[in-house]
């Protein structure tokens, strides 16, 4: 899978005495964060014994090789199974854990303890909440706080790496450590302006052209930019949001009142473990946001969608677990928020499945200027080579609710070379992809992959008011994309067809290499701007990916 980290594990729990038991079986993915295998977070204490934890323990694929090869297949336009995606229930059949094995493990964590709370055999997972003292006792590990080395709160981990004493292995337990706490992909104008020594000001340095409020741009403001007056709506999709916290809906609607649009009341907050799906004050979330731009962005650019589906978990596999086996099936989906996993191979089970079952999962690149290894710049899950990366852009429109006009790079859109070291795939192997000029790397993945309008133009509303051209991000640029290709899956079905969109980096890489006969007609070229290390130029580049999207890439992808 082009992760050094894979298989580790049992190396790891080795030198660190963590196998109680002779055969102890061992999990697929690594746990344990440097900071607490390198003795540099400094120990604190222990949780309490009987303070209970909500955890989801992922079986591993079957076959692994096979489902490589069978999403290689099925994104790629050259082969002959392109597109014959398969439905949850076919791909547990084919790749998901057998029946005795799920059995097993639910087996297993009922007798340690464990009440469980959801997941199924074709969502991989078995969620489950038990105490400290069965956590523990299950996994082989003591459970402690420590100093956190770069923030100033204390966090919880498990000492060593975890086993059990199942004879099967398994791929991985989500929620024994809270080192890395996610974060949304936008930024305030006011706090990057002192970040810069600037005036908030002088942040957008041409006057914004939107139909919002103080010429703000709304998601119509986008679908009228990218895609035009044509007919299609979304009608008949679903458009899955994967968020961390959930929504106060007035402010949704709020955001449809003050704009003088009509919200189109599509959408369902789902949590997958428990999480609360409202946010109204501190004690239920943050801030609603990330998730109320999110919902307007997907439905500005889609605004017939059937659904907009909101999953909101604690932990990444909780919700993504879910998105791969709801019914409606979301065909597209955004996620605007970027933390530091204990393993970056952790989710691409189901990264893999979404490519199996046509999917296209978006996520924003993040904010910071350029991926790094160190701080608080995350770049994952945007560096992982089974998503579709979106960095950001500057967008000019030639009026109100106009058509696209001109388009910069955003300076703060992240992009670059895999800070996890994630194996190049494929399709940026192609010739002319990856060059002197662009400076990608041709061992590690590279990205962003598209891109769209990030800069601090929109029209947002959060916990009870709203605010005009203060707010920007690739998380703007996520949803927005989640919405555009559902207009194009939309007219895939209109047309008698099942073969989505789905993971269409294969498929636009080789469209737009040199020598590619689309690129011009289908995407916005941006080739100026710069972030703080890259600068977009002609074809591929390391801030704005291919760039934005022109109303052609619908036509193109539905042949």
């Amino acid at each position: 899978m082009g992760r050094k980290t894979r298989g580790l594990s049992f190396v790891i729990a080795m030198a660190l005495g963590a196998a109680g038991a002779a055969h102890a079986a061992q999990f697929m993915t690594h746990h344990v964060r440097q900071a607490v295998s390198q003795a540099t977070a400094h120990q604190a204490g222990s949780l309490p014994a009987n303070k209970l934890m909500a955890i989801d323990v992922v079986l591993p694929v079957r076959d692994q090789a096979s489902l490589d090869q069978f999403v290689a297949n099925v994104s790629n336009p050259l082969s002959l199974q392109y597109r014959q995606y398969v439905t949850p229930q076919e791909f547990t059949a084919r790749f998901g854990p057998t029946q005795n094995d799920y059995d097993t493990v639910k087996n297993y964590l009922t007798k340690y303890g464990f009440t469980i709370t959801g997941g199924s055999r074709d969502s991989m997972d078995v969620k489950v909440v038990g105490p400290v003292s069965a956590v523990e006792a299950a996994f082989n590990v003591k459970m402690h706080t420590y100093q956190h080395p770069t923030e100033n709160r204390i966090f919880f981990s498990p000492d060593r790496e975890p086993t059990t004493a199942l004879a099967i292995p398994l791929w991985h337990v989500s929620g024994l450590d809270n080192y890395s706490m996610p974060h949304p992909q936008f930024v305030k104008k006011g706090e990057y302006a002192a970040a810069h020594g600037m005036s908030p000001d002088a942040v957008v340095s041409h006057a914004t052209t939107g139909s919002g409020p103080s010429a703000s741009f709304l998601g119509s403001d986008m679908r009228a930019a990218y895609y035009g007056n044509g007919s299609l709506t979304g009608a008949g999709q679903t458009v899955g949001l994967f968020e961390y916290e959930g929504i106060n809906t007035s402010d949704v609607q709020l955001y449809y009142t003050n704009a003088k649009e009509t919200n189109p009341n599509n959408l369902t907050v789902v949590s997958t473990d428990g999480t609360s799906t409202t946010c109204t004050d501190s004690a239920t979330c943050s801030s609603d946001g990330e998730q109320t731009l999110d919902v307007t962005q997907a439905q500005g650019m889609a605004p017939g969608l059937s659904h907009v589906i909101m999953f909101v978990g604690a932990t990444d596999t909780a919700i993504i677990s879910d998105m791969t086996t709801y019914s409606p099936l979301p065909l597209t989906i955004g996620c605007s928020w970027g933390w530091t996993p204990e393993d970056a191979s952790t989710l691409d089970p189901y990264f893999e499945k979404m490519a199996a079952q046509g999917q296209s999962f978006f996520v924003a690149s993040g904010d910071s200027g350029e991926w790094t290894k160190s701080g608080n710049a995350e770049s994952w899950p945007a560096d992982d080579a089974h998503i579709i990366s979106v960095g950001g852009t500057d967008l000019t429109t030639a009026s109100a609710a106009g058509a696209w006009k001109s388009e910069t790079a955003w300076s703060d859109s992240s992009g670059g070379i895999s800070p996890n070291d994630i194996a190049i795939p494929s399709w940026q192997k192609i010739s002319g992809v990856i060059t002197s000029t662009n400076k990608g790397s041709t061992t590690y993945r590279n990205g962003p992959d598209v891109s769209a309008n990030a800069n601090f133009t929109f029209y947002t509303c959060a916990m009870g008011s709203c605010q005009a051209n203060e707010y920007g991000g690739t998380s703007f640029a996520a949803p927005m994309w989640a919405g555009f290709i559902a207009l194009a899956n939309q007219q895939i079905a209109s047309n008698g067809s099942t073969a989505y969109v789905g993971f269409l980096n294969p498929t636009i890489y080789a469209n737009n290499a040199p020598g590619g006969s689309t690129y011009t007609t289908t995407f916005h070229d941006i080739t100026s701007g710069k972030n703080a290390k890259y600068s977009a130029g002609t074809d591929y580049d390391l801030v704005t990916g291919w760039g934005s999207p022109r109303a052609a890439l619908i036509t193109n992808l539905v042949q």
